[in-house]
């Protein structure tokens, strides 16, 4: 989603607004007013203390359901400004999008809320704990500080590259279209929360078949002028991490900017350690009540070492073992952006944001040796640099209406995005060289353009979503090969048009729950290893874009406030699927994957003194139980894979465990995931299987006073030894028991 618009408020279910959007004292007056019949003066709420904005959630309440009003009976109160939550609050918010928030719309489409808050401080960007509650989603864990993530067996997860990751509704993906993948994650500290919409987000986001991740980051608080936090941890392996931030609004203009810093040795016996230092400035000037602008910078530098594979046998024999002792990873990223929100009245706003910056991956790889074995002599070394120069800008407009008795929205825009990404491939003559012999220079560009629309129509209780996008991607290169006497030039480039159309369907049930059901479109073109420059990684030259279908119908709700449960089945019919087969990279046929998942939490003391008619438990805090699990079949069908199950799809996915809190003064989590055996390889090479593994985690947080809170953990548990990854090079080793502890400052 967006930076949040301001918009005028509209009709929300109290429920909701107890649950994600009103400050305390806020509510406690608002419930009071309504049980009164009283009309609230907004100016009352106004002066409040309020909770600053996340950086994606609207300055207002989100879109109520269609049938609100004739399910639930509500007060509709006064127009009151409703700010999203600060860096320094800790409100648990829906566990679903709602139907429209801002420019978007997700009535109809299969949404989660990645909520950081419903956990004790996630440290180390350790995405096994912030993706706890979320089936599906396969993380393929690292030591290092990149993430990689997949779903559904629909590809690879490195780097999450088969998912549209934003930042705040920005692309995050090093080129999105000719490089897709996401070396940089912001710092969990700063993320209020993830939302994550399925194969429908396609018509939204932009054209990847797994979905989209957004990464939604705080405002500036807006309840004092001068607001600071400091976080420091230490854990094994000289782990350290400091994350400070500063943040006010005065006037008209707030401020919010962190440092970050994070290091470890890692746990193998060398060159497994890595550095991470993050800044982040960010203004946003509320010109009017109708206006208001958002200026962002982001830097980001990181390194860290590749200790490189292993064989089953080595790694049964010595986890701790290395087979690549000089292979080294840099990466820059350094980006701006500009966003303008414009409000000409409760039924029709628009925003403008525009973005730019410069994107640096730097490589040192040691040549030769193979799966799991150690670089013989090792004279010398691969040394690649890939850089991406980038500008994007996208605008929405959003606006209501009523006809054929019933108030629809419309939602519309555009997205123009260019990249300039020269690389360059050195042999260096020695383990070492960050520099060598120049072997092949490359110039990269790719401009993108999209037109994207969606249209809920409102009758009753049932809503209809159709949606369009179209998309236009044009990828140039130009290769300058010297590896032979007389230097050889390939000029390739193709322009790729591809139009997707969606469905959503929802039908509101009353009490908090609804029926949906989606069907949309997603395309992945060929990136630039795929297609465009014979030669390089074992490129097959005829790899053709791929499409697929998406389809989900599902069930969702928050009937009670101690119950959230969604259940949905699915398939993805994706021809053309990507993979590896004979050396080549190339399109190995159509994965048709199909299952079921769903997610389940209960306040067991909630439901307890809710059957009872009693708070006697309540009183204690609530005990969180959670479940959710993804079932899954899949199958390649035709192609050079035939018969085949994909890459990367286990046949379950479980995620379960407890997490307990009292207030806002204690938080203590266990949580386990349970994944069956899968294969990194769609042609079922027996060396990329990857064994099934159980691990589980205990942390927890606790306020001592006011400004002091401590937190602790204890990762893997039972010292679990199980396969992370599994690369060309050979088997990552996951990291074994590990323990972190910490103490966070605030003001």
């Amino acid at each position: 989603m967006d930076h949040p618009p301001l918009l005028s408020p509209r009709t929300v279910p109290q429920h909701l607004l107890r649950r994600c959007l009103f400050p305390a004292v806020a509510l406690i007056s608002a419930t009071s007013a309504i049980a009164q019949n009283v009309e609230i003066d907004p100016s009352a709420i106004e002066e409040l203390p309020s909770i600053q904005a996340s950086a994606n959630e609207p300055f207002v309440k989100p879109q109520n359901t269609a049938a609100d009003s004739t399910s639930n009976p509500e007060t509709t109160l006064s127009e009151v400004l409703v700010y999203g939550e600060a860096e320094s609050e800790s409100v648990i918010q829906y566990p679903f999008m709602p139907p429209v928030e801002g420019t978007k719309i997700f009535a109809g489409k299969r949404t989660s809320v990645i909520d950081l808050d419903a956990f004790p401080e996630v440290q180390a960007n350790n995405y096994r704990q912030a993706l706890a509650l979320t089936p599906g989603l396969l993380y393929e864990e690292e030591t290092n500080p990149l993430v990689s993530i997949g779903y559904r067996g629909i590809g690879e997860p490195h780097r999450a590259q088969f998912f549209q990751v934003l930042k705040d509704g920005i692309p995050i993906h090093a080129d999105p279209f000719g490089y897709p993948e996401a070396y940089f994650t912001p710092p969990l500290e700063v993320v209020d929360r993830i939302e994550f919409i399925r194969g429908g987000g396609s018509l939204m986001y932009g054209p990847q078949p797994a979905g989209a991740l957004n990464y939604v980051t705080n405002m500036p608080r807006r309840d004092r002028e001068f607001g600071f936090r400091t976080q420091n941890t230490f854990g094994t392996d000289n782990y350290f991490s400091t994350y400070t931030s500063i943040d006010g609004t005065s006037g008209k203009l707030g401020y919010l900017g962190y440092f970050n810093h994070r290091e470890s040795d890692g746990f193998r016996s060398a060159n497994s350690d890595y550095s991470i230092d993050a800044g982040h400035l960010k203004l946003v000037y509320t010109l009017s009540e109708a206006t208001r602008w958002i200026f962002a910078v982001d830097i980001y530098e990181e390194e860290h070492g590749e200790p490189g594979g292993l064989t089953a046998a080595a790694m049964s024999a010595n986890r701790d073992q290395i087979t690549r002792p000089n292979d080294r990873f840099w990466l820059k990223r350094h980006v701006g952006s500009i966003e303008f929100q414009h409000s000409f009245s409760a039924q029709t706003e628009i925003s403008i944001k525009t973005w730019g910056g410069y994107y640096g991956r730097t490589s040192r790889r040691q040549t030769g040796g193979g799966f799991g074995v150690p670089v013989p002599a090792a004279g010398t070394t691969s040394v690649q640099e890939q850089e991406f120069y980038t500008y994007g800008i996208e605008p929405r407009i959003r606006h209501d209406y009523s006809a054929w008795s019933g108030d629809h929205t419309f939602t519309g825009g555009a997205q123009f995005y260019i990249a300039h990404s020269p690389r360059t491939d050195k042999l260096g003559a020695t383990p070492t060289s960050n520099d060598g012999i120049l072997l092949r220079d490359t110039q990269r560009n790719t401009i993108y353009g999209s037109i994207f629309a969606e249209n809920k129509f409102t009758f009753g209780r049932l809503s209809i979503t159709p949606g369009f996008r179209l998309e236009m991607v044009n990828q140039d290169i130009v290769s300058q090969d010297f590896t032979t006497p007389a230097m050889i030039e390939t000029n390739n480039s193709k322009l790729d048009i591809q139009p997707l159309v969606g469905l959503g369907i929802a039908y509101d049930l009353g009490h908090e729950t609804e029926l949906y059901a989606n069907v949309s479109q997603s395309y992945r073109t060929t990136v630039f290893t795929q297609s465009l420059i014979p030669g390089v990684g074992g490129t097959a030259s005829d790899a053709d874009a791929a499409l697929s279908w998406s389809y989900e119908i599902g069930y969702r709700g928050t009937p009670r406030e101690w119950i959230a449960f969604d259940t949905a089945f699915f398939l993805i019919d994706l021809d053309d699927k990507y993979g590896a087969a004979g050396g080549l990279l190339t399109n190995v046929g159509r994965s048709i994957n199909y299952g079921w998942d769903a997610a389940l939490q209960v306040d067991i003391f909630g439901a307890f003194d809710a059957c009872c008619n009693q708070t006697n438990l309540s009183r204690l805090g609530s005990l969180n139980l959670f479940t959710n699990v993804s079932l899954l079949e899949a199958e390649i069908d035709g192609g050079l894979a035939d018969g085949n199950t994909p890459q990367f799809a286990p046949n379950y996915l479980l995620r379960t465990g407890a997490i307990y809190s009292f207030k806002d003064r204690c938080k203590v989590s266990f949580m386990g995931t349970i994944i069956d055996d899968h294969s990194n390889s769609d042609t079922a090479v027996a060396n990329r299987f990857i064994p099934g593994y159980m691990v589980w985690d205990l942390t927890a947080e606790v306020k001592l006073c006011e400004n002091l809170s401590l937190i602790a953990g204890l990762n893997n548990v039972f010292n679990e030894k199980y396969h992370a990854r599994v690369r060309n090079d050979g088997i990552d080793p996951a990291y074994g028991r590990n323990f972190y502890v910490g103490a966070s400052i605030t003001y």
